[in-house]
């Protein structure tokens, strides 16, 4: 870093500053405004790491959140999944998992974005099951962590109760709401870097209300502005998205929006299976609905991760077409990708039986979201109800994702809208006096001792100090994807370990066996040893189904037997046909 002496220093820092610290290796938490270039950083450091040779592990504290900066949920990358406490043999067998000891073994950089949705007591876990997998004993194993986020913005969702055995518990259970009151943030000895510069907002006056709001400084002033921003739910700009702090009302927008387009419409039923109360209850916290309207045109959400598909809770795309043969959704995604969507399950196990299932494509509609949805999003407009505001963050998350006050469409407002957590506001004040200190710290090294640690930290973690081209170095001349699966298979691979080598789902592995076999370039008979058990006996029984209805389409003989075979052993049973 190249600051001159006799610097005068902010409260803020600039996001090259905050650059050159993270290239030095230390633990970060890089926060600041909405807008303020968090994302950017990140990004930026990304590729500085890319290009010397180091891949960081970049995860997020929630789904839509990981799209947002290409990764994956953090609770996924660590492999603690849904728990909210661990026992020692809980890590020990997390640990020992196969993927989850890949992926940390080899990561010497963990990115995790949304740190303020983060309870203390998951980011505990990750430290924990680090150090198991490390086999070390410093904070998080070694590795960089870099944590990401404002607590100004969404807190954690917190659990009332929880029903454990206190023995095995290795965790403080002391009530402690956001990650800073982990422990584990003060034994890592985080940098701060508290963000200035301001890249959403190129308006004066929405940037001073969110200052203020901020503050818990909004005012009479800050009311007006907000006042001449409120409109009528008629006079709501059609194509701008809706943002609302209850599922309710999100869904009676949805309901309303499919209805005014003209197309055929799509059914899809859920199916179940368990104790009848313990199916309701699975019901009530699942995203996607019992009964799932689709057209044409719909605007969805996925509501489960599939890292094999390269989707995750929160990915945001639209309805392009149904597949021929199946009728299932294809949606198209943002970044162009059109991925076929095919039904998830939702289990609850007791002693490995599962006692309840729920079967349902991973979508719901999405013309309106809720404003936990939003966080990370930049918008030139939205319509914004914060008329029933719970919590306090989403008024403030809620007005930030507009660029300008003129986007902002406001249906209403109540008393917590404007309000932030004094608890956060208090520990802000702590944040910016951190990163003040963390600037003149950094500012008496010279640029020579700032290359230096860089240096010594791309080197510890096996990179290269020249830069190198790390798409080049790694991309290799492939041969085409159904070659690729059908080397696979002349080497013994069945279909799931074809599709984890090739990281693709099973489904795609089978259309890709479906081609070889109608080129003639994979017998028929050879699917023999790939058949399961389960199919085994059912073979002929699948195939008069197929027959008697008169179709090749799955979803009609997946409906038929009530879902009791998947669309994978159905379109194997075709294939073998």
């Amino acid at each position: 870093m190249t600051c001159s002496v006799g610097v005068r220093y902010n409260i803020y820092m600039t996001q090259t500053q905050a650059l050159e610290i993270l290239k030095t290796g230390a633990n970060v938490f890089l926060t600041g405004e909405p807008g303020s270039g968090k994302t950017f950083v990140v990004n930026k450091y990304v590729e500085y790491l890319r290009s010397h040779g180091i891949a960081p592990a970049i995860t997020a504290s929630t789904g839509i959140a990981a799209t947002h900066i290409g990764g994956m949920t953090i609770h996924s990358w660590s492999g603690i999944g849904i728990k909210s406490h661990l026992s020692r043999g809980d890590i020990k067998n997390i640990a020992t998992n196969d993927y989850v000891e890949k992926r940390i073994s080899a990561a010497n950089v963990l990115i995790i974005d949304e740190i303020s949705m983060l309870p203390p007591e998951t980011l505990q876990m990750i430290e924990a099951i680090c150090r198991e997998v490390k086999n070390n004993l410093h904070p998080f194993g070694g590795l960089q962590i870099v944590l990401v986020g404002d607590f100004f913005q969404l807190p954690p969702v917190v659990k009332k109760s929880f029903d454990t055995n206190s023995q095995e518990i290795m965790f403080d259970e002391a009530p402690m709401r956001f990650a800073y009151d982990s422990p584990v943030w003060q034994t890592a000895e985080f940098v701060t870097c508290y963000l200035s510069e301001q890249y959403r907002q190129d308006d004066i006056e929405l940037s001073t209300v969110l200052a203020k709001i901020r503050r818990n400084g909004f005012d009479q002033i800050s009311l007006d502005l907000i006042r001449q921003r409120r409109i009528e739910p008629l006079q709501s700009p059609a194509s701008a998205p809706k943002l609302y702090s209850h599922n309710l009302d999100v869904d009676r927008v949805n309901d309303e929006m499919l209805a005014k387009i003209s197309s055929k419409v799509s059914h899809f039923t859920m199916l179940t299976s368990g104790r009848r109360t313990l199916v309701e209850t699975m019901k009530k916290g699942c995203l996607s609905p019992e009964n799932l309207l689709l057209k044409v045109g719909a605007a969805v959400m996925f509501t489960k991760n599939n890292p094999k598909n390269h989707y995750v809770n929160g990915t945001l795309g639209t309805v392009c077409g149904f597949d021929d043969e199946s009728d299932l959704p294809i949606v198209k995604i943002r970044d162009g990708r059109r991925i076929t969507v095919t039904p998830a399950d939702w289990t609850v196990e007791e002693n490995g039986a599962v006692k309840g299932r729920l079967t349902q494509l991973p979508l719901r509609l999405a013309w309106a979201i809720t404003v936990h949805k939003s966080q990370g999003i930049s918008l030139d407009e939205a319509v914004v109800d914060l008329s029933k505001v719970f919590e306090f963050g989403q008024g403030y998350v809620a007005i930030s994702r507009v660029r300008r006050l003129t986007g902002l469409h406001i249906l209403g407002w109540n008393d917590r809208a404007f309000q932030v957590d004094p608890e956060v506001l208090a520990q802000d004040q702590k944040f910016q006096t951190e990163s003040t200190s963390a600037e003149k710290m950094y500012d008496r090294l010279s640029e020579q001792e700032m290359i230096d640690l860089s240096h010594k930290f791309i080197l510890a973690g096996g990179g290269e100090i020249e830069t190198v081209d790390f798409v080049r170095k790694n991309k290799t001349t492939k041969p085409s994807t159904y070659d690729d699966t059908l080397k696979l298979w002349q080497a013994g691979e069945d279909v799931v370990q074809i599709a984890t080598s090739r990281n693709l789902s099973r489904n795609t592995i089978l259309t890709h066996l479906e081609k070889l076999v109608s080129d003639g370039r994979v017998k028929k008979i050879e699917l023999d040893r790939i058949i399961p058990d389960n199919l085994q006996n059912d073979l002929a029984k699948i195939q008069s189904v197929f027959k008697n209805l008169d179709t090749n389409k799955l979803s009609p003989v997946f409906t038929h037997f009530h879902g009791k075979y998947s669309y994978e052993d159905l379109r194997l049973a075709k294939l073998l046909a």
